[in-house]
Formats: C-alpha cells, sequence, structure tokens
C-alpha cells in the first residue's frame, strides 16, 4: 500500500523515514519539497540521493484533491471545487487584499452541526477530511496562485499568509486530522505561517476548545450568533449540548494560551432574528467579562434559507451600539457573492447526506 506523503506532519516523517532506512534529516528536506516547493513530482527533488527519490517513487504518493472547478469573482475572490472521493467536493476559498491573502479552507465534506442559517449544514454530512485533504488546499492555492503570476514581485503579494479553517464543516469536529494539519501550516520548514495569523472557528464544542488550548492553540473564532440560549438553541443546535455560559468559560481558558489576547465572535445578522437594539445590548452584557471583538457578518442568501439579510443601516446601528459600549466591531465586507463563495454560502457536493447523525458522535463532540 503506498502512503500519501501530505498525511504526515514533521514527526511522522521523520518516522516514515527512520523506517526505511533514511535519517531523520530528510524529514525537514521532504516537508521543504512537498509545501515550500509545492512539488508532487519525487524525481523533481533534486538534493535528495536518487536511491532516496527511487524508494519515495515506490512507497509513496503526494496524492492531492482533484481541481473540479476554478471560479474567480469580480472582486478577485477565487473559490476552488476540490473533488475528494465518492462523488463528493469541498469548496476552498481564497480572499485576496492589498497586504494579504486569506484561504478559507474546509475540514469536513458537508456539516453534521446543522445551523440553520448555513448552506453547508443544509447539504448534510458525509464524512471527515483527512489531513492530506485538508492540507492539500493550501497547496493547491499556493501552487496556483503562484503559476498564475509572472511577476515575482506580485508572487509575494498573492502567496497565502493567512489560513481560516472556516469553510465546509465544523473544524473541531475533526479534531486530529486538523490539528496535524495545523501543524504542518505553523512548521517553519512547511508554510511557515503564525499562530496569529492562523484562525480556527467553532460553533462551540467546548471539550474540544480545551484540547485545541493544549495541543495548538491558535486564534480563535466562536460561531456565536445570539445573546442568549433561547435563540441560539434554534441557530446553532449544538448549543442545547453546550450552553453559552459553557462556552464563554472555555473561551475563558482559552485565552490563558491563545496568541491573541482576544476571542472573536462572528455573528451573522438575520433580518429580524437576531439584529434588534435589544439584541445588541444583550451581547454587551453577556460578554463583559470575555476580551473579544465581534465580527458581524451580513447573511448570505441560499435557496431555501427561510432567511433575510440585515438591512445595511440596521447593521450600522447594531455596530455602533457595540462600539458605543467599548466592544471592537468590524462588518465583514461581503467577498465572492457573485460565485457563491460568501460566508455560509458554501455548499460543494456531499453525497450520502443520511449521515448527519454519525457525524455529530464524533470524539470532539462527546
Amino acid at each position: 500500500m503506498t502512503i500519501n506523503l501530505l498525511n504526515y506532519d514533521s514527526k511522522g516523517l521523520v518516522d516514515f523515514c527512520t523506517g526505511i532506512g533514511e535519517k531523520p534529516f530528510r524529514a525537514r528536506q521532504l516537508l521543504r519539497w512537498i509545501h515550500q516547493n509545492s512539488t508532487a513530482d519525487f524525481n523533481a527533488m533534486s538534493d535528495l540521493a536518487k536511491s532516496l527519490r527511487e524508494k519515495l517513487a515506490d512507497q509513496a504518493v503526494i496524492e492531492l484533491p482533484q481541481i473540479i472547478s476554478d471560479y474567480v469573482a469580480t472582486d478577485g475572490t477565487r473559490k476552488w471545487l476540490l473533488a475528494v472521493g465518492a462523488g463528493n467536493g469541498i469548496e476552498t476559498v481564497y480572499i485576496p487584499e492589498a497586504n494579504r491573502g486569506t484561504l478559507c479552507v474546509s475540514s469536513q465534506v458537508g456539516c453534521a452541526l446543522a445551523c440553520t442559517f448555513c448552506s453547508t449544514g443544509k447539504q448534510g454530512f458525509n464524512r471527515n477530511l483527512t489531513v492530506a485533504e485538508i492540507v492539500g488546499q493550501l497547496w493547491i492555492a499556493n501552487k496556483t496562485l503562484r503559476s498564475d503570476v509572472s511577476d515575482t514581485s506580485i508572487q509575494a503579494n498573492r502567496a497565502v499568509t493567512n489560513v481560516v479553517m472556516m469553510g465546509m464543516g465544523e473544524p473541531l469536529a475533526n479534531f486530529e486530522n486538523v490539528v496535524t494539519a495545523l501543524d504542518l501550516m505553523l512548521d517553519d520548514h512547511a508554510y511557515g505561517l503564525s499562530r496569529r495569523r492562523v484562525t480556527v472557528s467553532t460553533s462551540g464544542l467546548v471539550p474540544a476548545i480545551d484540547r485545541l488550548r493544549e495541543r495548538c492553540p491558535v486564534a480563535l473564532a466562536i460561531s456565536l450568533h445570539a445573546p442568549n440560549d433561547a435563540l441560539r438553541d434554534q441557530l446553532v443546535p449544538i448549543n442545547k449540548k453546550y450552553p453559552i455560559k459553557e462556552l464563554l468559560a472555555a473561551c475563558q481558558r482559552y485565552l490563558l494560551a491563545a496568541p491573541r489576547d482576544f476571542i472573536t465572535f462572528e455573528y451573522v445578522m438575520l433580518a429580524g432574528v437576531n439584529d434588534s437594539i435589544a439584541h445588541a445590548r444583550e451581547l454587551i452584557a453577556l460578554v463583559q467579562d470575555t476580551p473579544c471583538k465581534f465580527n458581524l457578518i451580513p447573511f448570505n442568501s441560499f435557496p431555501g434559507s427561510g432567511f433575510k439579510r440585515s438591512t445595511a443601516e440596521t447593521v450600522r446601528v447594531f455596530r455602533d451600539v457595540l462600539m458605543q459600549a467599548g466592544l471592537v466591531t468590524t462588518v465583514r465586507k461581503t467577498r465572492g457573492d457573485d460565485i457563491a463563495a460568501a460566508c455560509g454560502q458554501l455548499a460543494g457536493q456531499v453525497k450520502d447526506k443520511t449521515r448527519r447523525t454519525a457525524g455529530v458522535s464524533v470524539e470532539a463532540v462527546q
């Protein structure tokens, strides 16, 4: 059985190399070739001995998700639909800005948590992504973006500088694979990203937030979307298992190890549902003891959602109430909505959607 080296972090590659009779330092060389240089051909790894390249060709592969489609929005946002087998597809989105390039990465085929305002949740759930399928999204984005630009001065600006685990799926419900992928993103011999520039977004799996703090503390974002349990139970069903009080306590614990001194609370603005001044004041009271910032997200519609976007004026008033209380608050600029790449719109291709219940019974949720 051939081994996909994309599934291995540094330790895994050391074990693999020693297992085939090679020195541990070969793992660092492989990391640089695979991840820094976006090389999938062992024969192109010129500083490896021919005998090692032959071993690699015989026993291993560097196998990536296949690109099904590649769309570019009018604002430069780019969305890839990637095949991950059995008719399933995941979506990855690149958002270019003047001083950074952010990649929104998926962690599951579909999602089991069924948040009512999210297109991914409506698709049902098939399975967790492997490490190779998670980090492969970053590999593909880097390779594609660099090859698309001939001017090397522009390449540096177009490369991925930030990663947000905010694509399809609940990252902390695929804990081990996501953390291994994070390790690769942070490894100086692989992608070398700063912990401050890698963000995991969760709907609120409290035990897994604690595990992330211990294993790989990166920036943390919480999909909050409501100021009280009654409303959040409706919008984010996992709240019934881990209510807001427990979630905020986990956030406080996480801050002890976090690379940033605040938690980001994401809040989708739903017209007539969670966008009143009273809701804003409830939020102020709710987070008074939690260092945080708010990211207000205009709702991005999709067929059958049943929700409408709050008006620009409603969002402005809501933001101002929070800011007047001293809370740092931003309104996310909608990007890529003309190619269904905006927040909450990622749907991909999810087969065998009957596995939604199985998806909730993962170790991180228990």
